[in-house]
Formats: structure tokens, sequence, C-alpha cells
């Protein structure tokens, strides 16, 4: 919604609820004459002070007129006592309307949209339950307790000024006026450039977050400078919106020291023509008195609330009353750019490993342990190979150093023939993806594109519907794209469940031309039947699959099983493992116990 429109929206909402309050608010108003009755005698008490008192030699009536400042002073403190008293009754109410209307707003989603509600935990709703209706409270309690303040302050300091010498508002309020009309213009502008701040900053989180989340995925298809550049576009338009704002910040800064200094330049330079209008110095020193003691400092703080609480309350209050409202969507989906290929290498011969690895030691630190410690492996193409081992034993460092995110400290890692981390099947340096090899972590990665853009990123050209559909119907995922809406729909990642992520990847896993597919734990989200279902269709299709198993069923439906257990590694048929590793023998035992 337009800006014009939210600020409506708000001020109706606004209005309904002060309406509400009369009473409240008359309260208010009767606590702050006392205020604007302490403004008056300020100045004016120092004025007779001087004319009648100390300037004509009458030292005790002086001090009796600074008494009366004084008894002024006390009607003051005595004025914001009340005050507070009548602020709290209008903001309390004010924070509990905002707690139950996030309460319904949360209700109402779990009733018409309850697989949202479920996926996404409503987050939105505790937000606004929590950080943004004590926002919403603190910044309406300080714009209110400032605003009133305001008022009743500019009434009695402008009241005295004209019952000391009406001549005294021709020079005073001219400048006072300028100031303020200065500071009135910078505020559109400045909420319409901080708004754009606060969406590009939303959206750099955003795309920063969904960027993290597939950043293996990234880094092993070789899309780290397209997705790069994204990051570096946002982090663009950041910089320009923020040096705007700098400079929207130092037009508003000039209008407050218009406003607040000013008035007191022109003043002093009109001293010796108000003196030579029968003004007396008693009256120029009260008026003085009412400028930089009470109505310069209630506008500086007027200024300041307006310009930073005041845009935070609009921003905030438009969240209540606009159920739906929710951070902008992202200008352009975040996907891995295939970048230029002018076609598919040349197939590795056919006596070529699909993996291998000779001696090869890892360490993650020149004084660690090594995880991997004089591996030596062979996988032949078209075979399906699981790993399987005790938490943090290094099935993942092993897929990493497959994929070539990670060099070995000793030994060669080769995938087709060809090192692991060298650039051989690559379009060209830092574009398109690795063709030979295709990782999925657990933590799949989908990101803000359509269904079809999610399948077919890992695809170095077009791919037909038709294929899609075969794709996910081979590996029961037809369903979840039919839910979403379809090969066209619009895919949303943080609505998605972790195994729904899970699947989406797997597709786009099935449609890649890699021959080399790298599973680290990547159907770990799944039930028992899908991952069954997912495996052994990665497993039909053609090329070669390493499958960091999480079950031991997963090791059933291997073609061979290499067990990592910190001290040596076996590799062997399921069939045959359990007389040669007392690890996989046990696991087995754990599993065949359990099922």
């Amino acid at each position: 919604m337009s800006e014009h429109g939210t600020w409506r929206r708000v001020s109706r909402e606004g209005r309904r609820f002060l309406r509400g309050r009369t009473r409240t608010l008359r309260r208010l108003a009767l606590w702050s004459l006392l205020e604007s009755a302490h403004t008056f005698l300020g100045g004016y008490a120092v004025a007779r002070a001087l004319d009648d008192g100390f300037l004509a030699g009458r030292t005790r009536t002086g001090i009796g007129w600074l008494a009366v400042a004084g008894v002024g002073a006390l009607l003051g403190a005595l004025a914001l006592r009340g005050v507070f008293g009548g602020l709290a009754d209008l903001v309390e109410p004010l924070r509990d309307g905002l707690v139950r209307r996030s309460v319904r707003q949360a209700i109402g989603l779990a009733v018409s949209d309850p697989a949202r509600a479920s996926r996404a935990g409503d987050s939105g709703a505790v937000s606004r339950l929590t950080q943004q209706t004590e926002m919403a409270r603190d910044s309406f309690a300080g714009l209110v307790l400032i605003a009133r303040s305001f008022v009743f302050t500019a009434l009695g300091a402008l009241l005295g000024l004209a019952a000391l010498a009406p001549v005294l508002l021709v020079l005073v309020l001219p400048a006072l006026l300028l100031g303020t009309a200065a500071f009135l213009a910078t505020l559109r502008p400045m909420a319409r450039v901080q708004r754009a701040a606060l969406d590009a900053d939303e959206a750099l989180s955003g795309r920063t977050g969904e960027l993290a989340a597939g950043l293996r995925d990234v880094i092993a298809c070789g899309g780290g400078a397209s997705a790069g550049a994204g990051i570096e576009l946002l982090i663009a338009e950041q910089e320009r919106l923020t040096g705007r704002l700098a400079r929207w910040t130092a037009l508003r800064t000039l209008a407050l020291g218009v406003a607040g200094r000013l008035p007191v330049v022109v003043l002093l330079a009109g001293t010796p023509w108000l003196l030579g209008r029968g003004v007396s110095a008693g009256a120029v020193a009260g008026a003085l008195t009412y400028l930089v003691q009470s109505l310069l400092p209630a506008l500086d703080a007027l200024m300041t609330a307006v310009g930073a609480a005041g845009t935070r309350l609009l921003v905030v209050l438009d969240r209540f009353c606009d159920p739906e409202a929710a951070p902008r969507p992202h200008p352009e989906p975040l996907a891995v750019d295939p970048g230029p290929v002018s076609g598919p290498p040349a197939p590795p011969a056919p006596t070529s490993p699909a993996v291998e690895l000779r001696r090869v030691r890892f360490a993650y630190g020149p004084r660690a342990h090594p995880v991997i410690d004089d591996l030596d492996l062979l996988v032949r193409p078209g075979e399906h190979l699981a790993v399987v081992g005790p938490s943090g034993i290094g099935k993942s460092t092993l897929t990493a150093l497959i994929a070539g995110l990670l060099p070995p400290g000793r030994g060669t890692v080769r995938v087709a023939g060809a090192p692991a981390c060298g650039a051989p099947g690559r379009a060209a340096p830092g574009y398109g993806p690795d063709v030979r090899r295709t990782l999925l972590p657990q933590q799949a990665y989908v990101f803000t594109g359509t269904v079809h853009e999610n399948l077919t990123h890992l695809c170095p050209g077009p791919v037909s519907r038709g294929e899609v559909e075969r794709a996910t119907a081979v590996l029961g995922a037809d369903a979840l794209v039919a839910r979403l809406g379809g090969p066209d729909a619009v895919v949303d990642p943080g609505r998605l469940t972790p195994g729904e992520r899970q699947h989406l990847a797997l597709a786009a896993a099935y449609l890649s031309p890699a021959p080399l597919l790298l599973l680290d734990e990547a159907t770990c989200h799944l039930d028992p039947r899908a991952e069954e279902r997912a495996e052994r269709a990665l497993a039909e299709r053609p090329g070669t699959l390493v499958v960091v198993a999480h079950r031991i069923s997963s090791a059933v439906r291997a073609d061979r099983v290499l067990v990592l257990d910190g001290t040596r590694a076996v590799c062997g048929t399921h069939a045959e493992l359990p007389a040669r590793s007392p690890l996989y023998r046990d696991l087995v035992g754990l599993w065949n116990a359990q099922g």
C-alpha cells in the first residue's frame, strides 16, 4: 500500500482509539494547563523582577518576583506528576489493544490457513506480541508526552510574549515558523527514504539467509560469482539509500538549527530596535527566557521525537492495522545462474573411476587431530555407495572433499579422473555448475522463484515440462508440486517444511546432468518410505550415487558401504561387513532390534 494509504489507515485507527478516551484526554489537558502557567510565570516573573525590582532599585520586589517564578516551577512539577498518571491510562490500553489484535490475527491465520500457521509458526504474531507492542507503547508514550508538553509550553510562552510586548511576537514568530516549516517539509521524503531503506535491509537479510542456507550447493555448482552479484546489487542499493538518508538527516538538522537558534539570534539582533520603541530591558530578558528555557527546548524535543519515534510508530501501527502486512518480497528471485555454456564437456573415459582417493589426510587445523587419515577409496562409475559412522566421525568432511569444497591436507582426491578441487567441467571460471558432480547437503537449498526454476537450476540448458513432470513422478514429489500450485507457482522457502525442501532438492538433483550425486544426509527429513523411493530412483538414474546414510536401511540398498569408525575405514557389501567391522555389526544389530 502507498505511503498516503498507510497514513490514512493508521490515522483512522488512531482517531477511533482517542475518541473512546476523551475523559483521559481532558484530564491530561487540565494537568497540562498548570505547565502553561509554569511557562508563563517563568518569563513574566523575570521581566517584572528586572523592570519593577532590580533595575528600579527595589531588591525585595525583584526577589519576590523570582519567588513567583519558583512557585511556577513547583506548579510544573505538580503538573508533571499528574501528566504521568494520565499518560498511563492512555498508553496501557493501547498496548492491551495491540496484544488482543495480534492474538486475533494469529487465531485468524490458524483458522484460515492452518498449513501456513503450522509451518511458519506465525513468527510475525510472536514479534507483534513482544517487540512490536513494546515499541509501539514506548513510541506512543514519548510522542504524547512531548507533543503535549510543546503545545502547552508554546501556549504559555506566546501568551507571556504578548503580555510583555506584542511587538516581540513580530520578531520571534517568523523565524520560528520558518524553521518549523523547513522541518515539516523534510518529513515526508525522509519517511519515504526510511521505508525504502528498511525494505532494502529486509531484502538483503532475506537474500543473505537464503544464500547461507544453500552455500555449499552454490559453491559446489560453481554459482558463487552469480549469486554474489545479486548480493552486491542489494548492498549497493542499501549504500545509495543510506547516503540519501544521511543527506535528508543533514537537512533536518539544519531545519532544527533554524527553528531552535534563529529566533534567539533575531531577538538579540533586534534588541536595540525594541529598546528604541519603548520595550523595556526586562521584557527583552523575559522574552529571551521564554525562548531559551521553554519554547525552543520543547520545539527541539518535538522535532526529534516526530522525526524518529513518529516514523517508527507509523510503521509498527501499520503492521497491526493490516493483518497481511509483511516484509516486501525480494525484487528478484535468488537463483544460481548457470551462465553461458557452449555445450557439455566430453564424458570421462570409461576406465576413469567416478571417485578416487589416495592416502588422503585432512584436519581442520595444523595441530588438530585428523578427521580423515590415510584413506584410500575407489568408487566405480554407476556404483551406489553408502557412508556410515557415528556423528562427527568425518562423513560430511568426506563429501566436502569429493565435492571440492575442501582441499586435502595430504594425498589426492580425483573425480572423473580430474582433481576434485580443480575446475574442469566448468563453463568458465566462477560461472555455471560443475557438471561432474552435484552435492545435496542436509539443509536443502530452495530459493524464491518458480517451482520449475527450483527443479532445473542445476541444469546447464533448458528442461522441458515433460522431463520435469517425469522426474517429480519418479521421486514422488508430484503431489508436492501440485499442492504448491504447479511448475509455474512461486516458491516461498520460508513456508516449506524441511522435508518439502528436501523433496524439491532431490528432484533437482535427479534432473541434473552430473554423473556423480553426493547426498549428505539429504533425506533425513523424509519418512522411511519416501526416503527409500528417492534413493532407489537416484540409484537407477545413470551415474554414480554416494549417500551419507543416517539409517542402516540406506546402507542395505547400496552396492557397497564405507564404514568410518575413527581408527580405520572399512568398505564392503552389507552382507560381508558385519564380520569385518564391529561398529557396523553393532549398528545393524541396533537397527534389527528397533525394527
